[in-house]
């Protein structure tokens, strides 16, 4: 339970003082012998944790799936894959998945802010920027999209420039030679984070040749990201769009 929830249900006399003092014990996190739910990272950070589930046991993700829905209300799961997705599936049924994303999750109903322009340099970064793109919007955000806007034809990208220059943050996907992110950090006054992708030929190293290019751009005001990292990319946007629509 949210420590709002719990407070107000203490205000409201649905919930005695007893019992309020027995859920906050239980923080700061829910051991559940096999992993510890970090149940107070949404009190402590504004974002509730998030599962990965590539690797994880299936009895596991499953009880984690359900403790975590049980805590905050939502659940959300990255690289989820379709079997995974089956398996949860049976037991949650409001469960909904991306194939393309690979994100499986259960949403409540919110008011998204601000605005995060994702930005990527082909199709094949897509898979990538969805799971950015999805993050930020599963946290409160809001996210409008550019796909296949990349350097080799320059002026897809200068058509939607006007509105890329409007959000508070701008993430920019790209696999290759990545260049895409060196180009919008020269354009936009904000802040631009540069995802490499594994997409590429031989020479592209499975993403460190993108890397590489990022973590080198002469553009200021671009920030890097692992290869692939598509749930890294979409959290601190919406950190710095949730500052950009802070009010005081």
């Amino acid at each position: 339970m949210q420590i709002d929830t719990l407070l107000k249900a203490v205000q409201d006399g649905t919930m005695d003082i007893r019992e309020a003092k027995e859920q906050l014990a239980r923080a700061p996190f829910e051991d559940l012998g096999f992993a510890k739910l970090d149940t107070h990272r949404a009190l402590r950070t504004g974002f509730a944790e998030v599962v990965y589930c590539q690797n994880k046991a299936d009895d596991f993700l499953v009880e984690i799936f359900k403790r975590l829905l049980q805590t905050n209300g939502e659940v959300m799961g990255t690289r989820c894959s379709p079997q995974q997705y089956e398996l949860l599936k049976k037991h949650l049924p409001d469960l909904h998945y991306d194939p393309v994303s690979r994100i499986a999750k259960i949403e409540k109903a919110k008011t998204r802010t601000g605005l995060i322009a994702v930005c990527t340099a082909g199709t094949a970064d897509i898979a990538v920027a969805e799971e950015c793109a999805q993050t930020a919007e599963f946290f409160g955000q809001n996210v409008e999209r550019f796909y296949d806007i990349g350097v080799s034809g320059l002026h897809r990208l200068l058509a939607k420039i006007d509105r890329i220059q409007k959000a508070n943050c701008v993430v920019a996907v790209a696999g290759m030679e990545g260049a895409l992110a060196s180009v919008i950090g020269g354009l936009v006054a904000n802040p631009v984070i540069a995802v490499p992708t594994s997409v590429g030929y031989g020479a592209n190293l499975h993403g460190l040749s993108a890397l590489l290019t990022m973590i080198n751009s002469c553009s200021n005001g671009v920030a890097t990201v692992n290869i692939d990292n598509g749930f890294g990319a979409g959290f601190l946007a919406s950190q710095i769009n949730r500052l950009a629509t802070r009010k005081e």
